[in-house]
């Protein structure tokens, strides 16, 4: 086996061990470790590496249990024939076959959809690279209580709860997280619900896909938010020809612009992405179309954990006395986005029929992560990360909005309901696509506002700045930076 394959890096973010095990399987796929040879023995890897030898032997010893390695007394470990010979059985190789290329396949001929042409939210992947990422939806790793994580981890894999995170459910949820979303979360938006009316999803995302694939058809008249949330958009423009864009004011949605439609997506607590709360009387309004038209109402309460400033404000769904509303939540703003769980509320017979479709694309979500979710529920500990996540929100919107007043004067309205971003509107003349590109170069990380509107051709001097995820300090010289910029530009 040659040097180069010897070879682990320190500051990798997974461990030696499991460096060095990747490092011999890969090796073992591709060929250069024949079957029956022998590899270093724990003692020589060691040195070569300059790990510990304990470490090399763990890592053999799992390589042994899972087939890859055999261990012969007295002799070392050598690679498994049996693992080779199963490999060359099923003709199985890590490297692609070339294609042939006399008849190609035109994928543009096979598609039904062709949703990769859809404007979307493009943020760079690299943007923890950036000293100023004013970027929306990411969380701030220093504000995470992992310790607090890693603790309801540790008790979800107990041995007494293994069924939990082992066991196919097919359609069903862990009835822990059910019961913490029915009696922690949703009354404190207004909600009462009884568990056949609550479905956990792979995010806010996942819900607003299975409402729309059950409920919208090819001509059914949907209205959305304009300015509003481009996936929104996307979803029903690939399943319906009829997609309103309605208006949004001071007060949300428009709703004399709702007209004959027969579904509406809202945002009624913080609207996305102009931050506007929804009135009291212009839910009523909504509602009551609702109930004359005999329309739905999906209603996205993506960013409810997040009102420090105004007084606390129902949801939509806690008004509707008629079943009308279809309410989503999510937990992606308030522990982490990537943990991918939000939930679905509405009558049991909606429910069902979601739940029948859910399990047609992925059964459930994970069962480790519900589990582990529960319990970081119901220990309290959502709720201190509630608490750290206000003062830390809080203390950012001022400097924000101090900054914005300073560098932007006029340019921006305080969102009253707090939230984690501020909607910026330029003079006409500005073009935010053009900012956003001119400020990256300066580590400045924007986000235009144009992808949210309906009109292609719509305005181009909205942007949006998010602060979840930048630092404190780092506020100001940012918004001092991006005004130097829109300065040059103007």
């Amino acid at each position: 086996m040659r040097d180069s394959l010897f070879h682990v890096e320190r500051m990798e973010a997974t461990t030696l061990q499991a460096q060095i095990r990747e490092m011999l399987v890969s090796a073992m796929l591709a060929g250069q470790l024949p079957a029956d040879s022998p590899i270093p023995s724990t003692r020589v890897m060691a040195k070569r590496l300059k790990v510990s030898r304990n470490t090399v032997m763990l890592a053999y010893q799992a390589l042994a249990a899972d087939g890859y390695l055999v261990a012969r007394q007295r002799s070392g470990f050598y690679v498994s024939a049996e693992l080779h010979a199963g490999l060359a059985a099923t003709n199985v190789s890590v490297f692609p076959k070339k294609l042939d290329t006399r008849n190609p396949v035109d994928w543009s001929k096979k598609f039904r959809l062709h949703p990769a042409g859809q404007k979307n939210i493009i943020k760079p992947h690299n943007w923890h690279d950036y000293p100023y990422p004013f970027i929306y939806g990411q969380s701030d790793p220093a504000l995470f209580p992992i310790t607090a994580w890693r603790d309801c981890t540790r008790q979800a894999m107990n041995r007494k709860w293994l069924d939990a995170w082992t066991d196919d459910r097919f359609s069903e949820d862990d009835p822990r997280l059910i019961e913490q979303i029915r009696q922690r979360i949703l009354p404190r938006r207004g909600i009462l619900a009884e568990t056949d009316e609550i479905l956990v999803t792979l995010g806010a995302q996942n819900a607003l896909y299975l409402l729309a694939s059950l409920l919208v058809k090819p001509h059914t008249a949907v209205a959305i938010e304009d300015p509003g949330y481009p996936d929104m958009r996307n979803i029903f423009t690939l399943m319906s020809d009829d997609v309103r864009p309605v208006a949004v004011d001071a007060e949300g949605i428009d709703v004399a612009g709702l007209t004959d439609s027969e579904l509406v997506f809202v945002t009624p607590s913080h609207q996305f992405p102009t931050n506007v709360t929804m009135s009291l009387p212009r839910r009523r309004a909504l509602l009551e179309w609702a109930d004359n038209n005999d329309a739905l109402i999906i209603e996205d309460d993506y960013e409810f954990e997040t009102n420090y400033i105004g007084e606390p404000t129902p949801a939509l769904k806690s008004l509707d006395g008629m079943g009308r509303v279809l309410y989503i939540g999510s937990l992606s703003k308030s522990i982490m986005p990537g943990l991918r769980m939000g939930y679905l509320v509405g009558p049991s017979d909606l429910i069902a029929e979601v739940r029948a479709l859910r399990r047609l694309m992925l059964r459930h979500p994970p069962g480790n992560n519900q589990r582990i979710v529960a319990l970081f529920l119901s220990l309290g500990r959502h709720d201190a990360l509630i608490g750290r996540l206000h003062r830390a929100y809080s203390a950012r919107w001022k400097i924000l909005g101090k900054a914005l007043e300073d560098h932007f004067p006029g340019w921006f309205q305080s969102p009253g309901f707090g939230g984690t971003s501020f909607w910026v509107r330029g003079p006409d003349g500005l073009d935010a696509d053009e900012l956003a590109t001119k400020a990256l170069e300066e580590g400045v990380v924007i986000e235009p506002g144009r992808v949210h509107f309906s009109d292609a051709d719509g305005p181009k001097n909205f942007f949006r700045l998010g602060f979840s995820s930048i630092p404190e300090d780092q506020i100001e010289p940012g918004i001092f930076k991006l005004a130097n910029v829109a300065k040059q530009m103007m």
